[in-house]
């Protein structure tokens, strides 16, 4: 069986086809800069390398030409799309509607739709990739959404609720969503199958680290707190986001420096998190070096994001009475293991301890706590690709 799982972004469309009988990832790849100038990367399990430009100015041609790339006689690897079994898509935000991944009908597309607001950068683009896909595949070809959201629906309501007016929050669907829940999901389980134990009475905080960076308590394998909202803004600060500050915040900002919404939105989404801080980049691998050279703000936005990252995990073994696992994941997590080291260390008091001689240098699946910490401490890589393809198997 072999399944594509395409990601559509607002201005690409990444894609990696699987052949699920063998685990080989046949084929993978973006189209990037759609509605620019146009960009095709791909690679394939037969050796073919290239980028070229190309015309996109749109998700549908983007992903005919997707199509065409796969089924190409030189570097192509299968002969007809009808070898397609199904697509499996990212989308970003289900709402409240759904806790599992479902096979896309008109129901779904609405819904879909429905979470423009809550979603407005990538559930358009999400519909639009779906829809591009039922036009140019054969009919009947099965299309699953895989939402972002749908892993942390479990949560409870004092989780999940605002202390807003309940009118409003239920008039607006504000609440707590969460988001990376295919990540989340995705490494939760894996890290019980890698130490061997059961998810049953298993309690577990899962790191997602990136650019885009958040936090999960598992609980019995299931989701009971995450620390993004109704937006990815929230929790810890990130590349470029804010995370959690006084909301209050915002009126002044914008009432001192004559903002609008539009623009306000744009300096705590894009110009804040660590790159605000430091002034010198987004990138962590940027400001390690730059603080190394005696930076104090890049210095500064390191040891923020640190000391956040051990509240979160510190305040989630407090919602589950405790904490057995902790998992690194995502670019950070499973790469940095100066700031693995750094979010641990405050915790040494509840029993987790790093094993300095395990954690320096790992970059894979990896148990890297000391043999006397209380808690196992983790590295799992994510595959959310995978994930997304295996949940779409399940469902066809």
């Amino acid at each position: 069986m072999k399944i594509l799982v395409i990601n559509c972004g607002s201005s690409s469309c990444k894609f990696q086809l699987f052949d699920m009988d063998t685990g080989v990832v046949l084929a993978k790849g973006n189209a990037d800069r759609i509605g620019i100038d146009g960009k095709l990367s791909y690679k394939s399990s037969k050796g073919a390398d290239l980028e070229k430009d190309v015309e996109l100015p749109n998700h549908k041609v983007a992903v005919k030409l997707v199509l065409s790339q796969l089924t190409d006689p030189e570097t192509g690897v299968i002969s007809d799309v009808s070898e397609i079994s199904a697509v499996g898509h990212r989308v970003l935000h289900g709402g409240k509607f759904y806790s599992e991944s479902v096979v896309v009908n008109d129901d779904v597309k609405r819904v879909i739709r429905e979470c423009f607001p809550l979603g407005p950068l990538h559930n358009p683009a999400n519909l639009t990739g779906i829809e591009a896909c039922e036009s140019v595949l054969p009919a009947g070809t099965p299309q699953v959404a895989v939402f972002d959201t749908a892993f942390h629906m479990t949560m409870p309501p004092k989780a999940y609720t605002y202390a807003l007016p309940y009118e409003i929050s239920e008039k607006y669907s504000i609440r707590r969503y969460g988001f990376h829940g295919t990540s989340h999901r995705y490494v939760s389980k894996r890290a019980a199958e890698f130490l061997g134990i059961s998810t049953e009475g298993l309690k577990m905080v899962t790191c997602h680290l990136g650019n885009g960076s958040s936090f999960a308590a598992v609980k019995d394998g299931k989701c009971v707190d995450t620390s993004m909202g109704l937006t990815p803004l929230a929790g810890i600060c990130m590349g470029t986001r804010t995370g959690d500050i006084d909301p209050a915040i915002v009126p002044f900002i914008m009432q001192r420096e004559g903002l609008s919404p539009e623009e306000i939105d744009t300096l705590l989404n894009k110009k804040s998190g660590v790159l605000g801080v430091s002034g010198v980049s987004s990138d962590f691998r940027d400001l390690a070096k730059a603080a190394s050279e005696g930076n104090e703000r890049a210095q500064l936005a390191l040891d923020m994001f640190s000391y956040q990252g051990s509240k979160i995990v510190g305040s989630y073994a407090a919602a589950m009475g405790g904490v057995d696992v902790i998992v690194f994941t995502a670019g950070i997590g499973e790469n940095t293991d100066t700031i693995r080291d750094a979010i641990i260390k405050p915790l040494e008091f509840m029993g987790a301890k790093i094993d300095p001689a395990k954690n320096n240098g790992t970059r894979c699946e990896a148990v890297i706590s000391a043999d006397d910490s209380k808690v196992k401490i983790v590295v799992i890589p994510t595959n959310e690709e995978l994930a997304i393809a295996q949940e779409t198997m399940a469902l066809i």
